[in-house]
């Protein structure tokens, strides 16, 4: 049997007028209309037969039919309870789907993908809590062999970023951190319904086998990254001095690690944030 290509505006259109819906802006509800993009993300995470696939936020189901004619089973985890049927519908004739109702946040996902023994995710993410979802998977180590997401480009942006630049923060670094991360392709505001406001970007993560820098404890690793970036206009010195280290402890700091006491937090590399969260840890700051 044929399945009707969901990833386009007459189906879309036909699809949310039979089941009466009403997109919610509160979760960030955009559905994809091209098939193009649908096929593009797909072959970024390289899917294949036997391959599984978490994805987060199915929505009506537009990606979540690419990612099966890949031939991968499909986890598809489900906020909104409202698309639970419309999902039913849609995705009936594929049996490798499995529709799954929950918060990404509050799910355990050891426990949903625990059949598998590493698994790849692939999502349209809700661009207002883009953040908090990727780096709940990151921090939880999951056995995650890549992820591709759909995100707002100005995050995508900022994980990608470099330092010395003025979207270079926190979340740069612990993507990279944990990830290599690679910007696919820009994705065009008419490829949604309704239509974002903002240009999207699809972005590659490859977990890291081991982080690119070597820290004592990855607590006072982040530790330093948060303070660095707190008051973005200060010098990282007076950052450290505001989060309560004494100023010849600073000094110290600066010189043992070849620091300038007048740069700001937005210009140190990843292995200058390293070499400062280690000598904190030996000094049990």
């Amino acid at each position: 049997m044929i399945n009707p290509i969901l990833a386009s505006p007459e189906v879309v259109k036909y699809v949310v007028k039979r089941f009466g819906l009403h997109m919610s802006k509160k979760l960030g509800q955009n559905f994809l209309i091209r098939r193009d993009v649908v096929d593009d993300i797909v072959a970024a995470a390289a899917l294949s037969p036997g391959d599984a696939v978490l994805e987060i936020g199915p929505g009506i189901g537009t990606l979540t039919q690419g990612l099966a004619d890949s031939g991968a089973a499909v986890t598809a985890l489900e906020l909104d309870q409202r698309l639970l049927p419309v999902l039913s519908h849609t995705l009936e004739n594929y049996g490798n789907v499995h529709v799954v109702h929950g918060d990404v946040l509050r799910t355990d996902l050891w426990t949903l993908m625990r059949s598998t023994p590493t698994f790849k995710v692939c999502a349209n993410l809700p661009y207002y809590i883009t953040t908090p979802i990727v780096m709940g998977l990151l921090e939880q180590k999951l056995p995650i062999s890549c992820m591709v997401i759909m995100i707002q480009k100005e995050v995508a942006e900022r994980m990608t970023a470099t330092p010395g630049g003025k979207i270079y923060g926190a979340l740069s670094v612990a993507v990279q951190y944990y990830t290599e991360p690679e910007i696919m392709f820009e994705v065009p505001s008419n490829a949604f319904m309704p239509a974002p406001a903002v240009t999207s970007a699809v972005i590659r993560l490859t977990p890291r086998k081991m982080p690119p820098v070597v820290v004592l404890e990855e607590s006072m690793f982040f530790r330093v990254v948060k303070i660095a970036f707190s008051q973005r206009r200060k010098t990282f010195a007076n950052t450290l001095k505001a989060a309560g280290i004494d100023k010849d402890i600073v000094v110290s700091l600066l010189e043992k690690c070849a620091i300038d006491s007048t740069c700001r937090g937005e210009t140190l590399s990843m292995d200058k944030f390293a070499l400062v969260a280690n000598e904190m840890t030996a000094l049990k700051l």
